[in-house]
C-alpha cells in the first residue's frame, strides 16, 4: 500500500465508555473473550480455562471495576479499569 492509500488514525475522536449491560450478549462476551485470549494476558504457569478467565471478568464488570470502552478512531472495543479511565482523562 502506497502512503496515498493508508487511513490516518483520528486521535481526536472520541472514546466513549458504553454501559456493558446494554451490549448483547453475544457482543459482550466476544468483548471478554478478545480481552482474555490477548497476547499478555498470561494467568501465571497454571492454564486457566476460558470460562474462568470470563466469569472473573464479568465480575469486574458487575463491580464497576472494569468498563467498556469503544474507541472511534479505531473502531474497536476494550476494557479498562476505572483507574485506567481516570488517568486517559475520560469520564463514564
Amino acid at each position: 500500500m502506497d502512503s496515498d492509500e493508508r487511513t490516518l488514525v483520528d486521535e481526536e475522536a472520541p472514546k466513549l465508555v458504553v454501559p456493558w449491560d446494554q451490549l448483547s450478549p453475544d457482543a459482550l462476551r466476544g468483548v471478554i473473550e478478545e480481552f482474555v485470549t490477548r497476547e499478555g494476558t498470561e494467568y501465571g504457569e497454571d492454564d486457566v480455562p476460558l470460562e474462568t478467565k470470563v466469569a472473573a471478568v464479568k465480575r469486574q464488570l458487575d463491580s464497576g471495576e472494569v468498563l467498556v470502552v469503544f474507541d472511534a478512531a479505531t473502531n474497536t472495543a476494550n476494557l479498562i479499569t476505572r483507574q485506567q479511565l481516570a488517568a486517559e482523562g475520560l469520564e463514564d
